[in-house]
């Protein structure tokens, strides 16, 4: 694990903690009451959204709205930068996405991956796959590192 403010000889365990912790802060969260998801820390610097379109999630022409892939995908690229950062909660301070197919029902997984940065700023990427394999939207962010303590956070449980 690198350092990143945080032991810096954390070992895996303590890497697997702060995954499922992040987990259960994404569960955790009201806004996701709303979406069918569920978030994985599949290892440092990566993460996995699997979440389900249906109807209620389009927009008049039929198709689900673009909130939706900016949410997944904003979503899964900060969770794969947070999961190398176990003290601070990180923001998101700039996304660019691109849309590159509809979707108009059905499993979508969007593969978090940090890109670069360590310190204050990092940078991550995010894809959405349908469920025929094909990519439907593609997505850049940058996050800087807050003064939000995760520990502090209700929905941050380190199991022990």
């Amino acid at each position: 694990m690198s350092r990143t403010g945080t032991s810096p000889d954390r070992g895996e365990s303590g890497a697997r903690a702060h995954f499922h912790a992040l987990e259960a802060l994404y569960a955790s969260a009201p806004i996701n009451n709303l979406f069918a998801s569920r978030l994985e820390i599949v290892g440092e610097g990566r993460s996995q959204i699997t979440f389900q379109v249906d109807e209620s999630l389009h927009h008049a022409a039929g198709a689900a709205h673009g909130t939706i892939y900016f949410k997944m995908l904003d979503d899964a690229a900060f969770y794969a930068a947070n999961s190398l950062v176990s003290d601070r909660f990180l923001l998101t301070t700039g996304f660019n996405l691109h849309f590159t197919k509809p979707i108009r029902t059905g499993q979508v997984i969007a593969h978090g991956r940090w890109v670069s940065g360590k310190r204050r700023v990092f940078v991550a990427e995010a894809s959405l796959v349908d469920d025929e394999g094909d990519e439907i939207g593609r997505g850049t962010g940058t996050f800087m590192r807050s003064h939000i303590a995760l520990s502090g956070l209700p929905g941050y449980r380190v199991r022990g």
